[in-house]
């Protein structure tokens, strides 16, 4: 009887952790079936995201879906003195959402909390030099994503990163890109993609594309994609993200295949709101 028992409990939990996120999007769709943005709410993404107010209802109506969900689901913390308002909550979220807008639940499975602070901060740095010296200092900095699930704004750069939506420079969407390059476990450049195909045409598309941009910084040619994704291949995912949803009529016409495998990989295209 004890045995009998034993092999349905396993068999159970078994079924539960296999179907585990199903179960647990069910759970949140009942949690948040009456959640929704209120008019004041609206009202502040309308004034201050330019990209809500440019999507269409039915886009609009899924990213107020993931903030709500992302709102409840994500601790945020101010920092160096920063009193966190819920605009400021509202407005990060929103943009977070956008780049997971066609995702499932869990968004941004890895972060747990977004540090804010009210403008650039000074963060520790270590370097090592070639007769292995280290030496200690701080850096000034806008954002960090880190590997463990934080994130970390200045609140200054967030609201730059909104007023001038075509410049291709957005904080949040660098920082996001980045931890959703990280839910592989690395730091490469590469997010997690459907099939073994995407890898491979991934890898072919974007190290051609990479090369090219330190090719053109170099020689001082033209470039959409700023100078800086020339870095390495995670500063080069994260720039390549911003310069997709500020600038992509001028990234689809400087370079149409990366565009178009950032559409397929992002599953929206931005051409569509702008």
């Amino acid at each position: 009887m004890i045995n009998g028992l034993l092999i349905v409990v396993l068999i159970l939990f078994v079924v539960i952790f296999w179907r585990w996120p199903s179960i647990q999007n069910r759970l949140w769709r009942s949690k948040y079936k009456d959640f929704a943005l209120n008019s004041q709410q609206k009202d502040i993404l309308l004034r201050c995201m330019p990209i809500y107010k440019k999507m269409t209802d039915a886009d609009r109506e899924k990213l107020e879906r993931h903030i709500t969900w992302f709102l409840n689901e994500k601790r945020f913390v101010g920092c160096d003195g920063l009193r966190l308002t819920s605009a400021m909550k509202l407005i990060v979220a929103a943009d977070a959402c956008v780049l997971v807008l066609n995702k499932p639940w869990p968004l941004y499975r890895n972060v747990k909390e977004i540090l804010l602070y009210p403008s650039a901060y000074y963060a520790p740095q270590s370097t090592r030099d070639s007769a292995g010296l280290v030496s200690y200092h701080n850096t000034v900095r806008l954002g960090e994503s880190w590997p463990g699930g934080t994130l970390v704004l200045s609140w200054h750069d967030v609201l730059e990163g909104n007023r001038l939506p075509s410049d291709g420079h957005n904080l949040v969407f660098h920082e996001f890109a980045h931890q959703l390059d990280q839910e592989t476990g690395k730091t490469t450049g590469t997010p997690i993609l459907k099939s073994s195909a995407d890898y491979k045409e991934w890898g072919r598309v974007f190290s051609r594309a990479f090369t090219q941009l330190k090719s053109h910084v170099a020689y001082s040619m033209p470039h959409v994609i700023h100078s800086y994704g020339a870095t390495n291949e995670a500063e080069f995912f994260a720039v390549l993200t911003e310069t997709f949803l500020e600038k992509p009529a001028e990234l689809r016409r400087y370079d149409p295949e990366i565009y178009s495998m950032l559409v397929n990989y992002y599953q929206f295209d931005p051409i569509v709101w702008h």
